[in-house]
């Protein structure tokens, strides 16, 4: 029913698997097969969820979520590009190998949760995922069109029969609006801070699930909807969705250009967010991850301290994030830091080393994770009545906070009321919250490669071994620069090389960003046009 129909192999990247939708077919059947094999050794509901996220609308892809909603455990990744890319006629072979090492039990009865996002190719591909799910005599439990990080929620709840929440839509909806709304008490307003914001819908499925929150959230916050086509009309990620706004750096298509006034934007399936909006003299900003990260870093900070109790607290980033986010991090708002590879598994992984583990990539895509110890602490301290009536008060406005995060992964409509609290109980405008640090200039560029393999890496990303040469020349070039700083890492899905650079100025930024493309063409195989060095 679905044979092999690419013989070029793909990998299981940073999210899974992405490509076009018409050849993903047999990789989603077999996704299907994975499942119930992931399932049945973790002895837990296992998710597969079907999106392409920030990609244009003919593309898709898939990635499989572990028990506790997290990603799936690096070492199974290996296993999924193996049986993604066997021959036909060796796929069983690979299963029974895969059964006997890890000594799995096939009678087990397991649930495998699928959610999709609005593509057009969704439907059919969620058909080969439940014939994968069958084929090895699986359960499963189709969601329809959900975010990502609805499905990640799901699963969490399932594994924890409902302990981490109701594993349904309404139950989402319920626990993070009651949660905002206690927060948020009666008073809409405060100081510089307005209850609107404008949302772009990226057209997917970030659209069709804010209109619950609309209709729950009413006048607590008032949400304006753009770019929330269905299915087969507005053109999905195109020219709006928070990775358009990252990159070209202006306005989505459909918002309207208001001074001073909120916008967001998600993406595709709802798991990334950045804010922006427009000044008075028509100059557009943008507030991305690394901005959200120091917001909720700062405010939990204040919190913890609050409450008296002794909680570490950490943020994570990568090397993507702004040097001078990192620096106001550090030296004003006295947070560690830890910097990770690019990808939010990394990202995630690290921030279970602290009680309270902020982690951010610079394009939106960012959660908190609390530990157990922290809300054991919390929940204390709230009914504890040695400590002050403040101290109490404090820790139960943290336990309100947790509500509104989901743990298990960035989640776009999550963050923005995590933001929208934190915004309002400081009586800050959007432009308050930019003036905590200025930016330095950046620029980010794609190299295209004969393989991307030719590109390794080490200290997270931040410096490249091979091919040999070419970080000698990367420092050499940043040492002309005020503030320079760059580094190459390999896409984690296609043969592209990324450049990022960031500089004292625009100017010597672009010049920079240019020059280390430029080596990269020539050191790492580059083909197609060679970059331009601006004059």
């Amino acid at each position: 029913m679905h044979p092999k129909t690419v013989k070029q192999n793909i990998q299981y990247g940073t999210a899974g698997f992405r490509t076009k939708a018409s050849n993903l077919g047999y990789i989603m059947y077999r996704m299907g097969l994975l499942a119930v094999l992931r399932s049945r050794y973790k002895q837990g509901v296992i998710g597969v969820m079907i999106t392409a996220s920030h990609n244009p609308e003919s593309d898709n892809g898939v990635k499989l979520i572990d028990p506790h909603g997290e990603m799936m455990e690096q070492s199974w990744e290996e296993l999924a590009t193996r049986i993604a890319n066997v021959q036909d006629d060796e796929l069983e072979a690979v299963i029974k190998e895969i059964v006997q090492e890890y000594n799995i039990d096939m009678s087990t009865r397991v649930n495998i949760l699928i959610g999709k996002d609005t593509r057009p190719s969704s439907p059919s591909l969620s058909k080969s995922v439940v014939d994968g799910i069958l084929a090895l005599s699986g359960k499963p439990v189709d969601y329809g069109i959900v975010t990502t990080p609805q499905l990640h929620y799901f699963v969490k709840c399932r594994n924890t029969q409902n302990a981490y929440g109701v594993g349904t839509e309404e139950g989402y909806y319920t626990k993070l609006v009651t949660a905002f709304k206690k927060l948020r008490g009666d008073n809409y307003t405060n100081g510089n801070y307005t209850n609107r914001v404008l949302y772009d819908g990226a057209n997917g499925v970030g659209a069709r699930k804010i209109k619950y929150f609309q209709e729950r959230l009413g006048e607590s916050l008032k949400i304006e909807l753009y770019n929330d086509a269905g299915i087969g009309t507005g053109k999905l990620n195109y020219l709006c969705g928070a990775d358009y706004v990252k990159s070209q750096q202006s306005f989505p298509t459909g918002v309207p250009v208001e001074p001073n006034v909120r916008c967001v934007s998600v993406d595709g399936d709802a798991d990334r967010i950045v804010y922006y909006y427009v000044d008075e003299d028509n100059k557009f900003h943008l507030l991305d991850g690394d901005r959200i990260a120091t917001l909720i870093a700062g405010y939990l900070k204040e919190l913890v301290l609050g409450t008296g109790i002794d909680l570490n607290l950490g943020l994570i980033q990568t090397a993507y994030a702004n040097g001078a986010s990192t620096d106001y991090i550090t030296r004003q708002l006295q947070v560690p830091v830890a910097c990770v590879s690019t990808g939010v598994k990394h990202l995630h992984h690290k921030a279970l080393e602290y009680d309270v583990g902020v982690y951010f990539e610079a394009n939106g895509h960012g959660t908190v994770i609390f530990s157990k110890n922290a809300k054991d602490k919390l929940n204390e301290a709230a009914k504890n009545n040695s400590l002050s009536e403040e101290q109490q008060k404090v820790a139960n406005k943290l336990l309100a906070l947790i509500d509104v995060i989901n743990e298990t992964v960035g989640d776009a409509i999550s963050d923005m009321l995590l933001v929208e609290t934190i915004l309002h109980a400081k009586g800050w405008g959007v432009q308050q919250w930019e003036e905590t640090y200025t930016d330095l200039p950046n620029k980010l560029l794609k190299v295209t490669v004969e393989d991307r393999n030719v590109i390794s890496t080490k200290d997270a990303e931040r410096q490249c071994t091979t091919p040999v040469g070419l970080q000698e020349e990367i420092d050499t070039l940043v040492k002309k620069y005020n503030k320079g700083r760059s580094f190459v890492r390999p896409s984690g899905t296609e043969d592209i090389v990324r450049v990022y650079a960031e500089a004292a100025t625009q100017e010597e930024t672009d010049k920079l960003a240019a020059e280390v493309a430029t080596k990269v063409y020539e050191l790492a195989g580059g083909i197609g046009t060679m970059p331009e060095i601006p004059a």
